[in-house]
């Protein structure tokens, strides 16, 4: 949780940038979802740790109350969800890339918009999902909640292990006819594998906005 006193609220969707500058005066940066959204001048990241990463390990292990970061933001414009727009939306994450569409759930929820909402989460198990409390939660609302298991699954789990599929997707996901907006986000070939798949099934390209991630270079 940061508080960023000159922060102007954010849209569901939306990231920022955290730049750090080391005693030498190297400095790395890196982009960040943001899992809140709305007015207000708290702001949270949610960080899966790289252990290699420059960024990630100082967030997770190192930083602590009362230490100063330089953040940029609100940034993004595309990748993300107005409570004005009736349309169905589907959103679908790999792994951590459930945080700007956590953003999006958690506004539905709070919000008075009627737009169906649906969630299929892809985790590498039950323990690497982020959040998995809060989004079983909103999935007993006005959410619903699909999960898929790519490594492990919690016992007399119905769907065998794996990636997702374009079943998955056909049998997850409001359908074409529907005109849902979908929101895709997580690792590079996790959203490109989706993003083909949902066109291949009828979806329009249009109504597929995606948001990735991948190692710095």
């Amino acid at each position: 949780m940061l508080d960023v006193p000159a922060w102007s609220g954010n849209l569901p969707g939306q990231h920022l940038d955290v730049r750090l500058t080391a005693e030498d005066g190297y400095q790395a940066e890196r982009s960040y979802s943001v899992a809140s959204s709305g007015p207000g001048t708290t702001v949270e990241l949610a960080v899966d740790e790289v252990p290699d990463g420059e960024v990630s390990p100082y967030l997770v292990r190192d930083v602590q109350p009362g230490d100063f970061l330089e953040v940029k933001g609100p940034l993004g414009a595309y990748f993300v969800w107005r409570d004005d727009d009736p349309s169905p939306v589907q959103l679908i994450a790999g792994g951590s890339g459930v945080v700007p569409l956590l953003a999006m759930a958690r506004a539905r929820a709070a919000s008075t918009a009627t737009a169906p909402f649906r969630l299929l989460y892809s985790a590498r198990t039950a323990g690497d999902a982020m959040y998995a409390e809060e989004i079983g939660r909103l999935g007993t609302g006005a959410i619903e909640v699909a999960w898929i298991y790519t490594r492990a699954a919690p016992e007399g789990w119905p769907r065998p292990v794996g990636r997702i599929t374009s079943a998955d997707l056909a049998d997850l996901c409001w359908p074409p006819a529907q005109r849902p907006l979908v929101f895709v986000c997580g690792p590079t070939a996790f959203v490109e594998t989706v993003a083909d798949a949902l066109v291949q099934l009828g979806h329009a390209s249009e109504r597929v906005r995606t948001e990735r991630f991948g190692g710095a270079t």
